[in-house]
């Protein structure tokens, strides 16, 4: 219970910054919601921790580089040896979370691309059989949870979507566009069809 506070302390804490410091402004753009997607992070908080990570984390390098600098390699050094190379590496701790985004989408989309040829063998298989769509996506996201977690996660979402959202058209759409692949997005392009 203890934990269950202190985690919402520390997302309202993160969403606080976020808006005080109008982060969305500065470090999001119209494909930053869809990258985080595309890595796996879907809600809110997942887009205010990002911002909020863009934020400290250039300051935090920084403080952290300098003081090390400063009282344990440079010491005989002039202070501002180490505050320059201190403000090189706050500037590269400026890019680390995006690189990081950029690493995890890299490696969902090839665990996708991987398992997606098998994924359309048993997709057109359970079809063939007279299952409905939902059906066969949930029947696959099954099946293809042992060969790629990423996709049966996906497969899952887009099945849940087509229960609820009133155009099938958008659950095949999202789908596309949650993986980011030119593959997932072209059959479902077809079957929008």
């Amino acid at each position: 219970r203890n934990s269950a506070r202190t985690d919402g302390n520390s997302k309202q804490y993160v969403k606080n910054v976020v808006e005080r410091f109008s982060l969305k402004k500065a470090f999001a753009d119209e494909t930053t919601q869809e990258k985080l997607s595309q890595a796996g992070y879907r809600n809110q908080g997942a887009l205010n921790t990002y911002l909020f990570l863009r934020f400290v984390t250039p300051l935090a390098t920084f403080a952290l580089v300098f003081a090390y600098l400063a009282l344990v390699m440079m010491v005989e050094e002039p202070l501002y040896m180490a505050m320059l190379y201190a403000l090189a590496a706050g500037i590269v701790g400026a890019y680390l979370p995006v690189v990081l985004l950029k690493n995890k989408i890299i490696k969902r989309q090839q665990s996708i691309r991987k398992a997606w040829p098998d994924c359309l063998d048993l997709l057109l298989l359970c079809v063939e059989s007279g299952m409905s769509i939902e059906l066969a996506f949930k029947r696959v996201g099954k099946e293809m949870g042992q060969q790629s977690v990423e996709l049966a996660e996906e497969l899952t979402l887009t099945n849940a979507e087509l229960s609820f959202l009133e155009e099938r058209s958008r659950a095949f759409e999202n789908l596309g566009l949650r993986t980011g692949l030119d593959a997932v997005s072209a059959v479902m392009s077809a079957l929008i069809q």
